[in-house]
């Protein structure tokens, strides 16, 4: 497992019972998570201190139950610093387990000893983007969601990124991979955080059990004839990493050579010192 323990904004406190207890910045969060099956005693303070909670309703959805907490405020992750804002079906717009992520892709780029040009697809709120585009990389950010990406913007210049060389592209991710193609256009590296479940937009359905690996063979007709890495994540309950290993060997390693390492990430929980899992990822890289 790859656990994202160089956090000071952000801690997981406590997790149990389908919830987990969080700080971000100065506020405690209470929400949902599936993973979190156990029961817990839940002798941390927070657990009653909490500044908001998400309670789903019987009906589908939910919502905050929120005692002091403003609409937005920051957390920073190292010369990071990312807007954080309690959202509809229990999201802040920031995964911090996706911190392991952000520290192997600086690496990579750093140590590359050369320019290096990211494509980050299925991109959200930026966390990738701006990390990259701090490890010196010139980044072509895209999501289909307008207002994911106009977040992923204040984001990089929260970071001090506003004058770095960042594409922001609005559109569905295929289709703009189908174009780059047409275009010849190349990338060093690739990141994608592909949905479990969604819609393009003119209604086709995206299921990633049956559209990951066209969708990945399509990716790699993008990459450079030097490429530096390949990092996919998933947050599809039951797809093992090792699916990933297989996808990511058969296309990049069988093409290009390397290797792939994946794992499941996961979050130090300060209560029990175990480690929460948070999905899986998948890393390729050239060398």
């Amino acid at each position: 497992m790859w656990i994202s323990d160089n956090w000071k904004d952000y801690a997981l406190l406590d997790c149990g019972g389908g919830e987990k207890l969080e700080r971000w910045g100065k506020y405690l969060l209470v929400r949902p998570d599936p993973q979190a099956i156990w029961n817990t005693p839940r002798k941390h303070p927070g657990w009653k201190r909490h500044d908001a909670r998400y309670a789903r309703s019987s009906t589908g959805g939910g919502q905050w139950a929120k005692k002091d907490l403003p609409e937005r405020w920051t957390v920073s992750y190292g010369d990071l610093t990312f807007n954080i804002k309690p959202m509809n079906f229990k999201h802040t717009g920031l995964f911090p387990e996706q911190a392991a992520n952000w520290d192997f892709a600086r690496e990579m780029i750093r140590t590359a000893g050369r320019p290096i040009r990211v494509l980050n697809l299925f991109a959200y709120t930026g966390g990738a983007t701006v990390a990259c585009a701090a490890a010196g990389a010139s980044v072509c950010h895209v999501d289909a969601a307008r207002g994911m990406v106009s977040w992923a913007r204040e984001n990089a210049k929260s970071s001090g990124l506003e004058s770095a060389p960042i594409r922001w592209i609005v559109d569905d991710c295929a289709k703009f991979v189908e174009r780059e193609i047409r275009r010849g256009r190349k990338y060093d590296a690739i990141i994608m955080d592909p949905p479990s479940y969604g819609r393009g937009p003119s209604g086709e359905v995206w299921r990633l059990e049956e559209n990951l690996w066209p969708f990945v063979e399509l990716v790699a007709g993008v990459l450079s004839d030097d490429p530096l890495f390949v990092l996919i994540n998933s947050y599809t309950t039951g797809l093992a990493p090792s699916v990933l290993t297989y996808i990511m060997e058969s296309i990049f390693t069988a093409r290009f050579g390397g290797h792939t390492e994946s794992q499941e990430l996961g979050l130090p929980v300060s209560e029990t010192g175990l480690a929460l899992p948070c999905g899986a990822t998948g890393r390729w890289r050239a060398h």
